[in-house]
């Protein structure tokens, strides 16, 4: 693929159909890459089958369509994607760059969520997790980046994190390494996402180092991490604490009402007009700068 000024993405999960909350991310997403003129790309994050519900990628794909949210090109699966996982894993190996680790949750626990690195020396079967070794040199671990919502945001790996699991003990691929695997063949430039991902974003910054050994440029990707929705309760918006699912008929209210969550102002008279009116204003009158740098903000109704 080659690389575009702009291309930003909506990565959904097949847990559920859409919410509020994951109506605004959607949104959000696709008006910073229209009104930039960029592409906007939906990849599909199927890649832990234990948590996905059938059909629910089918409602997730009918939900956007219906909301006016038409993607640019194909859509990209990350259940057929194997060999490319297992290609960035067998870089990471070759590089000396991962480590078989057998260690359990409650371990893992007991440190702090921190993890020691005490199965680096260690000769683990391959049946067993893989975790990114992080540097030695403690500069080069700690990542810092600008984010277009959030402003100013650091974090040192290996004190904050320690190394992290790429591939789980199940053989299933992390969410780190699919994510960084994709975004970098998708030529990722933007990514508008929520910001319970916000403290993700370093290790994926640090992945993105690690297999972008190809000499071509890559302009770093730029991240924006929109304000969680919040129910009645104070809880995020989720699948898991039954977030009521987008009423089917109400597109144009949905839509207003995101705009209007996302602080953009949207003329009252606007949310009676069908949903491409309401997507062509807020094409035209999209400013990122507007989003509050706040952790949450509560969901209409929940106030």
């Amino acid at each position: 693929m080659n690389p575009s000024a702009y291309i930003g993405r909506f990565a959904p999960s097949p847990t559920g159909p859409l919410h509020f909350g994951s109506l605004v991310c959607a949104l959000a997403s696709f008006l910073d890459a229209r009104h930039h003129q960029g592409q906007w790309l939906v990849r599909i994050e199927d890649i832990d089958p234990p948590r996905e519900i059938l059909g629910a990628t089918t409602t997730i794909l009918k939900q956007l369509e219906s909301h006016g949210l038409l993607w640019d090109g194909d859509l990209l699966y990350q259940s057929q994607r194997s060999d490319a996982y297992n290609a960035a894993l067998a870089q990471l190996r070759s590089d000396g760059l991962s480590y078989n680790c057998d260690c359990n949750r409650q371990r893992v626990s007991e440190l702090g969520g921190i993890y020691d690195g005490r199965c680096h020396q260690r000769h683990i079967s391959s049946d067993s997790a893989t975790r990114l070794r992080l540097s030695e040199h403690g500069t080069d671990s700690i990542i810092a980046f600008d984010d277009l919502i959030m402003g100013a945001y650091r974090q040192n790996l290996c004190s904050q994190v320690g190394d992290f699991v790429i591939r789980r003990r199940d053989r299933l691929f992390s969410y780190q390494l699919a994510v960084t695997v994709d975004d970098l063949f998708q030529n990722i430039s933007h990514i508008i996402r929520g910001s319970d991902l916000l403290d993700s974003t370093p290790r994926q910054l640090y992945l993105q180092r690690c297999l972008n050994t190809s000499a071509e440029h890559r302009p770093a990707v730029q991240y924006g991490h929109l304000p969680l929705a919040i129910n009645a309760e104070g809880q995020k918006l989720s699948k898991q604490n039954h977030a009521p699912a987008l009423v089917p008929g109400e597109e144009s209210s949905n839509l207003w009402l995101a705009l209007d969550w996302l602080q953009q102002a949207p003329p009252a008279e606007l949310r009676s007009e069908d949903s491409a009116t309401i997507l062509s204003w807020a094409i035209d009158n999209w400013a990122l700068a507007r989003i509050p740098s706040c952790a949450e903000i509560p969901a209409p109704g929940t106030a």
